[in-house]
């Protein structure tokens, strides 16, 4: 990769980036909320099983199809739609999308233009920019997923809450996993994409009258 290509990247998945990301925990707030979430152990368990129950299986392999898509001129509405449809709760489906907007207006402002894709998700407006800047799939694929766990690490050390410290611990043992991750992903045809995660939709749905929250989702 080249060094423009690199510093393209690392600002994609900054969390200086203004698509809102902070505020929301991806349904992590409800599962502290219950309990299941209470320390730097559960928290590492619960955003681990996330990235590999849910992220690697659905929202990874459908950003790589994204970024084919987008990389070749090829239409991406229904790699975009399905993962809209994979979202299976009102705030799940309301964070990526108000996210992806977010993106998609700041890469028109910043002179990349627009996905040309109706309401486009988060990971939509993402490989847009990794395909304009010509990052290739693999590494944007490993960013997207950094700047994913980073943002619930951010939101655990928050509600749990958790030491500076304990939330560097969890980036470097979820981190290490990532290229793993990526390949699993990778290596998934359209027919394994999957999205069956019951604990989390149950507790989104729940997150959704909780009384008292510092998160949108």
């Amino acid at each position: 990769m080249s060094p423009e290509a690199l510093s393209r990247l690392l600002q994609l998945a900054s969390p200086a980036l203004p698509v809102g990301a902070y505020s929301y925990s991806g349904g992590l707030e409800a599962a502290v909320e219950t309990g299941l979430v209470h320390d730097a152990a559960s928290a590492e368990r619960w955003i681990g099983d996330v990235l590999a129950h849910s992220v690697a299986r659905m929202e990874a392999p459908v950003l790589l199809r994204l970024l084919q898509a987008f990389r070749e001129g090829a239409p991406a509405q229904q790699w975009n739609d399905r993962f809209l449809a994979s979202r299976e709760t009102a705030e799940l489906r309301a964070e990526t999308v108000q996210m992806g907007y977010s993106l998609e207006r700041l890469l028109v402002d910043l002179g990349l233009g627009t996905t040309g894709v109706e309401e486009p998700a988060f990971p939509a407006a993402f490989a847009f920019a990794a395909a304009r800047w010509q990052i290739d799939p693999a590494s944007a694929l490993v960013a997207y997923l950094w700047a994913w766990i980073e943002n619930q690490v951010m939101a655990a050390v928050k509600a749990v809450p958790l030491g500076q410290t304990d939330g560097q611990r969890i980036l470097l043992s979820l981190g290490s996993r990532l290229v793993e991750v990526a390949g699993c992903a990778s290596g998934l045809d359209d027919g394994d994409l999957g999205n069956f995660a019951p604990g989390l939709a149950l507790l989104s749905s729940r997150h959704e009258t909780q009384y008292s929250r510092l998160f949108r989702s």
